[in-house]
């Protein structure tokens, strides 16, 4: 019996040495684009699923079906969430091809008929997975609205996912609440990024170059190029700069945001040289 023990004790010690030395020497793949062996995987999905079912198993569930509760959760969820885990409409993105291990379809597989893991998960992440421990940001309540709405989601199409999105009131939990990057409108969603202008808004510092004259003040609203502070002017097409006196070699001088000014200073006509016959025909002189 003694000898039994000694050999698995020094059994035990050669194996811990061996693996030692593949790791020390690099020997682990640690890359995303590498799958662990099956044996490992198998091993790893055993002891994260056995963690989280005894650390939930006590964990009281409120009722689901509160509305308020479900909207609150879709906006946080649309927030958050969907880069990783889908939604309606939304077939793939960048990180949920890229991450390993894949993260789950919730707009399939929902709270897998276990809301009080799916509350334990969203609260305290899950190492080495990309999951974060949401629990450190948000309160409790607002950890069980995303239950409440993932519980629903899986019965959702494109358009009442979006209803019910829209209709709550978007990424809130209490307070530290970031500015989270929206992933609808570049991976198959009809909604365009909360991000973005509307397509048909124009940028209201800048003319179209298109439809002002070369030159011409960028604040200006009309085609023309004109100021828009002006009240009556008639639009120039020599491009010059509208709030400063024109170059006298072009414009003579003349300030045209001053029309009396522009009436006294131009200089008068030179009156026509002419005389008249005796048959009372006028003749003009060139000079």
């Amino acid at each position: 019996m003694k000898r039994t023990i000694k050999t698995l004790v020094a059994a035990s010690v050669v194996g811990s040495i061996a693996v030692g030395a593949v790791a020390y020497f690099g020997l682990v793949n640690v890359g995303a684009d590498d799958p662990h062996f099956p044996a490992v995987h198998a091993f790893l999905t055993m002891a994260r699923d056995r963690s989280i079912e005894v650390r939930s198993k006590d964990i009281e569930v409120p009722n689901l079906n509160d509305e308020a509760l479900i909207k609150a959760g879709a906006g946080n969820y649309n927030s958050m969430c969907i880069g990783c885990h889908l939604a309606p409409g939304v077939a793939e993105t960048e990180l949920s091809q890229s991450l390993y291990p894949a993260p789950p379809n919730l707009a399939q597989v929902g709270i897998d008929g276990n809301p009080a893991a799916a509350f334990w998960v969203i609260k305290h992440g899950i190492k080495a997975t990309g999951m974060p421990a949401w629990g450190k940001s948000m309160g409790d309540q607002y950890i069980w609205g995303m239950v409440a709405f993932l519980d629903q989601l899986p019965k959702m199409d494109a358009n009442q996912y979006q209803t019910l999105v829209a209709s709550s009131g978007g990424h809130e939990h209490g307070g530290g609440e970031t500015q989270m990057h929206n992933h609808e409108g570049q991976h198959g969603s009809a909604k365009t990024d909360h991000h973005a202008e509307p397509e048909a808004a124009t940028d209201h510092h800048a003319s179209d170059s298109s439809v002002t004259n070369a030159g011409a003040d960028h604040h200006g609203a009309s085609a023309s190029g004109a100021d828009h502070h002006a009240a009556d002017m008639t639009p120039s097409g020599s491009g010059a700069d509208h709030h400063a006196a024109d170059d006298p070699k072009t414009q003579g001088g003349v300030d045209h945001h001053d029309p009396a000014q522009a009436q006294q200073e131009q200089p008068p006509a030179p009156a026509p040289k002419t005389h008249t016959h005796a048959d009372g025909k006028e003749h003009l002189h060139d000079s």
